[in-house]
């Protein structure tokens, strides 16, 4: 592949090796007019937004696959097709008809958005739930490999759980039990919210609800709500469906008022439930009460899949993916735009994946496949790559990575690249390594609190086994050429204060797209050395995933 010319980049690394201060490598291929006119495109008027189930998302599929088509690629879908068919469960909760607890000291009628915020992903007429006892499980983790158990065999059939956000070590202080125990501020997957509902239905619950706190969420109340009842999931079999009738958040001070309705002092709780030897509590005589009538209706959406065949392991595959779908039309903007069209999320991103694709197409066939993918429904819960690693084309033991690609600052060069997911898997070495050849090193994402790696559509493989690397360009601020660590703040700041997820996520002529183009650059490379190489990328020990690879390994030969 000729993102770098991989002869004149491994004697590049080895000149750094040895010391010297020589240019690392010349870029070869790397077009960022092309990249423009993808974005520009991407995210013009025609495409409405790229919503899912819209004629923005016809119209969006079918540009890509004339793009792949273009290119020489293989269509990758089942059946030879270009789209794997992605059903998706659209849900929209109405005004309650009945929504409140019940305890010692009376009704405690609750307002959804205001006191309580809940969303369903079952495909119910109506969500109810008849004065199910409330349970306290404090953060919710059942991680053996961590020895800890929050649950401690305790029979939540049908009841109503109540969560505490993010890690039992987020607050924990030296000395506690917690502390230390599941990687400090930096968010593990237990921390998630995604997590906690995944575990309170295997835990049989008819519920769940988290505990809103801004800090240890990482984003305040005004975005628990955005949503207003509507949610999203991939059409599951009857058998595979949610036990939860209800799952959402509760607010802080509602939450504190509950707890005291029983006698209990949800701050104590909290510091209780940083031992592993909490217990889950029960709020004696407290019970919760819903039904809410609900819309809901299933959308057929499509992931794009192409491939470039490989020539000796055809069944090994690298994977590079980006999401096509943005949030589609939303009211004006000061500019009277009304199209949340996504021209960085991710249109950018897109535009990287089609530069890898041109480029390898322009070498020698690699000895492994390599597979693009352009997602569907990220933005919706990461439903298209969650389809996919549910319903794989190529098997996940022998998918060897997945690369992603989702938002790239456009600020200008930068000294360094940022990493998600630090001491997760050996692909961060080969960042480090790609990185030099360059000229750059590696910087940590900004607020690893925030769990970042659990947030784009990597994650969907991560959680099935296969190592991963995410570019996430909002993830830290890069230490640009021309202002340094400063200017990339102020690029974050303005992005995410002003465009990410608004009308203004535009193509602008003041973007630079000289660092977005060394981010694509290097992972090209990376993708390029796994598909001409026997390398298996690992998990790193205390790795949350890495038992699951191990599992899996023999199912390679």
């Amino acid at each position: 592949m000729k993102i770098i010319d991989m002869g004149l980049a491994r004697l590049a690394f080895a000149a750094l090796l040895a010391g010297s201060c020589q240019p690392a490598f010349a870029r070869v291929s790397v077009d960022p007019a092309r990249i423009t006119d993808t974005v520009k495109a991407l995210a013009s008027d025609t495409f409405e937004g790229r919503a899912p189930g819209t004629p923005g998302e016809d119209r969006t599929v079918g540009y890509l696959i004339a793009k792949f088509q273009d290119l020489g690629l293989e269509p990758a879908g089942p059946d030879g097709q270009w789209v794997q068919k992605v059903p998706l469960l659209h849900t929209a909760l109405q005004a309650p008809r009945t929504l409140a607890f019940a305890g010692p000291q009376g009704s405690m009628s609750v307002v959804q958005s205001k006191d309580i915020y809940l969303a369903t992903n079952r495909p119910d007429d109506s969500a109810r739930i008849a004065a199910a006892p409330v349970v306290f499980v404090g953060y919710g983790v059942k991680a053996p490999e961590r020895g800890w158990d929050d649950f401690k065999g305790a029979d939540l059939k049908g009841k109503v759980v109540v969560f505490l956000v993010n890690d039992p070590d987020y607050y924990a202080k030296p000395g506690e039990p917690a502390y230390g125990k599941f990687g400090g501020r930096t968010m593990t997957y237990y921390g998630r919210w995604t997590y906690k509902f995944e575990e309170a239905a295997r835990q049989g619950a008819i519920g769940a609800l988290i505990v809103h706190d801004t800090s240890a969420a990482g984003y305040g109340w005004n975005v628990v709500i955005s949503p207003g009842g509507e949610n999203y999931d991939i059409v599951r079999k009857s058998d595979d469906l949610t036990t939860l009738a209800l799952q959402g958040w509760i607010a802080g001070d509602a939450a504190t008022k509950l707890f005291a309705s029983a006698g209990l002092d949800l701050a104590k709780l909290q510091i209780a439930a940083r031992s592993p030897r909490f217990r889950p509590v029960t709020l004696k005589g407290v019970t919760f009460s819903a039904d809410v009538p609900v819309k809901h209706e299933v959308i057929e959406s499509h992931n794009v899949l192409a491939r470039i065949t490989g020539s000796t392991r055809p069944g090994e595959v690298v994977m590079y993916g980006a999401h096509w779908d943005a949030y589609g039309k939303g009211p004006p903007d000061e500019n009277g735009r009304i199209y949340r069209a996504g021209a960085n999320d991710d249109g950018l991103g897109i535009a990287g994946i089609l530069e890898i694709a041109r480029a390898m197409k322009a070498e020698a066939p690699p000895q492994r496949t390599v597979l693009f993918a352009a997602w569907t429904a990220e933005e919706r819960g990461l439903l298209g790559s969650e389809y996919y690693a549910a319903n794989p084309v190529f098997p996940m033991a022998k998918t060897v990575a997945n690369l992603d690609i989702d938002i790239l600052q456009t600020a200008g060069a930068a000294n360094d690249v940022v990493l998600v997911g630090k001491g997760q898997d050996t692909l961060e070495d080969d960042m480090a390594r790609v990185a030099a050849t360059q000229g750059r090193t590696v910087t940590a994402e900004g607020l690893p609190e925030r769990g970042l790696f659990y947030r784009a559509d990597h994650f969907s493989f991560a959680k099935r086994g296969v190592p991963v690397l995410l570019l996430m360009g909002i993830a830290g601020a890069s230490d640009l050429k021309q202002g340094g660590v400063k200017a990339g703040q102020a690029w974050i700041d303005q992005y995410t204060g002003h465009c990410y997820h608004q009308a203004c996520d535009q193509w602008s002529p003041d973007w630079n797209l000289d660092g977005a183009v060394q981010d694509i650059d290097l992972i090209g490379t990376i993708g390029e050395e796994l598909a001409n190489s026997d390398t298996w990328p690992q998990w790193k020990p205390g790795s949350e995933f890495k038992a699951i690879r191990d599992k899996t390994a023999s199912e390679r030969e």
